[in-house]
């Protein structure tokens, strides 16, 4: 015997298809915002002000013509290769962790003579960024890395 298909049946159908679409996008958006570690800006407007200052300030610090490349040592402490660096210069970095939990490492490295210089302590295995700055006097150089 069969059953006549109703209106009801099709609601149904309707309710329950969009149903499951909507908590599956519910779901994956909040995997995507708990997974989110990324820099935003608190107001953009004010952030839109500040560029031309952002591009000036960017152009002053690639004048500088310093750079400064990461590697992550056999002992866990991360070591970088300087060029154009002044000598005394103090080099620091912060450590994030690219997704997932929201680790930060803060990183004072010390000159080792040639442009070299290596971290003071170790750091946890896995994928960071690394925001590297170097200060000499009123020059400052910030650049981003990834240390895998």
């Amino acid at each position: 015997m069969r059953r006549e298909f109703t209106g009801r049946h099709m609601l149904a159908i309707l309710v329950g298809g969009f149903g499951i679409v909507i908590a599956v996008n519910f779901y994956m958006a909040s995997q995507a915002v708990s997974g989110f570690s990324g820099v935003v800006v608190e107001n953009s407007y004010v952030a839109s002000q500040k560029f031309n200052t952002w591009l000036d300030e960017s152009q002053a610090q690639e004048d500088l013509g310093w750079s400064l490349e990461l590697d992550r040592e056999n002992d866990g402490r991360l070591a970088g290769l300087a060029e154009g660096v002044p000598a005394g210069a103090r080099v620091t970095a912060t450590l994030r962790r690219p997704l997932g939990a929201h680790e930060t490492r803060d990183l004072v490295f010390a000159s080792q003579g040639d442009g070299r210089y290596i971290s003071e302590t170790a750091i946890p295995d896995g994928r960071w960024i690394a925001r590297v700055s170097i200060a000499s006097g009123d020059d400052a150089w910030v650049d981003e890395q990834r240390i895998e």
